[in-house]
């Protein structure tokens, strides 16, 4: 059996496992409206789900969430609906300048940047103001139904730490090396699970590797001896 393929039996039995024992987050959900799916994950930026829920509803309850909408809003208004999300300045001003480009030059829509093939789609979405391509790619999976995952934080540790992509791969080297593992139609899976675990188990700094419901199979759970 050559490695590749071990390390796929692997992330499917991890895949498996972490399904039965872990809640999904569910913040951003599938099919959800394009700009909104880019404005929560803006929100989501260095922040809770809690309290991206929170400066979300807060801003919904102002605001009709459209390029429309928000590109007239006045930047102090949109501050004070995300204050609880924090980095509240740099996310209202982002929003403000995003709403307007899409409004001025894509009518209003994003349909016409995410009906590109995936890659043009990709960089477009990451030219707009502040969008990197984590943002970029939730949008794309969860709203356009793209065959792309996600890297945040959490993903892009857990994999590594499960020794599905190289230790020193960067994001694309990361999702890349996700997506060679699994099935297109678990790629949503495979982002929420991951972000799940490390939230739950694969923290930063003190991994519960004894509690683990996947350390049979992870090569790092000696991790959790050294934070300790």
């Amino acid at each position: 059996m050559n490695s590749k393929v071990s390390v796929q039996i692997n992330a499917l039995k991890i895949l498996q496992t972490l399904r039965k024992s872990l809640a999904l987050p569910k913040l951003v959900k599938p099919k959800n409206d394009p700009f909104e799916t880019l404005i929560i994950t803006i929100i989501s930026q260095n922040t809770t789900d809690i309290n991206t829920e929170r400066a979300f509803e807060n801003l919904s309850n102002q605001f009709e969430i459209t390029p429309t909408a928000l590109s007239k809003a006045e930047t102090n208004e949109i501050e004070a609906c995300l204050h609880i999300g924090g980095l509240y300045k740099n996310k209202a001003k982002t929003i403000k300048n995003i709403s307007k480009i899409i409004l001025k030059k894509f009518d209003s829509s994003l349909e016409t940047i995410l009906s590109l093939p995936l890659d043009d789609a990709r960089k477009a979405l990451v030219e707009l103001p502040g969008i990197g391509p984590k943002t970029a790619d939730v949008v794309l999976l969860f709203s356009a139904d793209r065959p792309t995952i996600p890297v945040d934080t959490h993903v892009n540790r857990v994999s590594k730490r499960l020794g599905w992509v190289p230790a020193n791969g960067d994001y694309d080297v990361v999702r890349i090396g996700l997506q060679s593992l699994f099935d297109q139609k678990d790629y949503i899976k495979v982002h929420l699970l991951l972000i799940a675990h490390g939230r739950k188990y694969c923290k930063a700094r003190h991994p519960k590797c004894l509690e683990c419901p996947v350390n049979i199979y992870c090569p790092s759970k000696r991790l959790g001896d050294k934070y300790e």
